[in-house]
């Protein structure tokens, strides 16, 4: 594998690989070991939309690892004068050894990567946020140490977030439930994908507009906001249609008792989800967030330095 723009360029063995990365490299950390083999390397990090995680986690790691990042934004790079995206993809891959864009169309990411020499990471499109669902199923991992007949109730918009779950959970045995309003499920490409693969898997892909049907005896609960970036002017609209699918006191007595909270962040609490869930013992949404460090920085090294464990 060059690139890592879809999930669906992962496969089983990839996660699982990344899952056992991400833990040695976490340990590493913890120990307060460096490990540092990526001397001289340097990453550019387009940025056509904004960040807090993503941008952060990407910086830390590339140093974390020994190398340099790059920030570029459209102020910063020619990209926002409207050079053709295939030209700074000639260019950038004559001064670095990886690529991260974080952008608007799927298809800026696809072009990217083919015009570059060196890998490219989709750190979000509108389409898909591959990185968090990574990051996502390592954190999974790491509290049930079991991913294959889990079940995951996907709650509220089926966006980015969700299309790249459908493929992460397909991928890895598990039983996806997406409960969204009528109309806003997720992209049927995505949804026929994951069935496609959940036949060798034994996953479960279920897209239905009854929350209850997703959270019922579910293991895991995840939700996003209801209007993405470039959505504002919806979001009034959206509250009204959303508002029951809210992650609240009486949608999670449906779920296990053990189940587990997971938002990609930023949350509005009072919307997707309540303050009385996201700061519950239930919520894991802080090792979430830490968890893209990790998993980001074994996909550097998976795509550059080829490390398997």
């Amino acid at each position: 594998m060059k690139d890592f723009i879809s999930m669906v360029d992962a496969d089983r063995l990839f996660i699982e690989n990344i899952i056992s990365l991400s833990s040695f490299l976490k340990e590493k950390q913890k120990k307060g070991e460096l490990y540092r083999p990526l001397e001289g390397f340097t990453a550019a990090l387009i940025f056509e939309k904004p960040s807090t995680r993503t941008r952060v986690s990407f910086e830390v790691g590339v140093y974390q690892l020994g190398g340099h990042g790059i920030y570029m934004d459209n102020r910063s790079s020619q990209l926002g004068r409207g050079e053709p995206i295939k030209d700074t993809a000639r260019v950038l891959s004559r001064y670095v050894n990886l690529i991260v864009i974080r952008t608007f169309g799927q298809e800026r990411v696809e072009e990217l990567a083919k015009y570059s020499d060196v890998p490219v990471i989709n750190a979000l499109t509108d389409e898909e946020h591959p990185c968090q669902v990574l990051a996502d199923i390592f954190t999974i991992w790491e509290y049930k140490r079991n991913l294959k007949g889990l079940k995951v109730a996907y709650v509220g918009d089926g966006n980015n977030m969700c299309n790249s779950w459908l493929i992460g959970a397909a991928y890895t045995g598990m039983k996806f439930y997406a409960a969204t309003p009528k109309g806003f499920e997720p992209l049927i490409e995505y949804v026929e994908k994951a069935k496609e693969i959940a036949k060798d898997t034994g996953a479960e892909i279920v897209i239905t507009n009854n929350p209850i049907e997703a959270v019922k005896e579910a293991d895991i609960i995840y939700t996003d906001v209801w209007a993405s970036m470039g959505q504002e002017d919806e979001a009034e609209k959206r509250k009204e249609i959303f508002m029951p699918y809210q992650v609240n006191r009486e949608l999670v007595k449906h779920a296990k008792s053990d189940f587990l909270f997971m938002h990609c962040l930023p949350a509005h609490r009072g919307e997707e989800v309540t303050n009385e869930i996201i700061e519950s013992d239930r919520s894991i949404v802080w090792d979430q967030a830490e968890n893209r460090l990790h998993t980001q920085k074994a996909l550097i090294l998976k795509l550059v330095r080829k490390v398997n464990l």
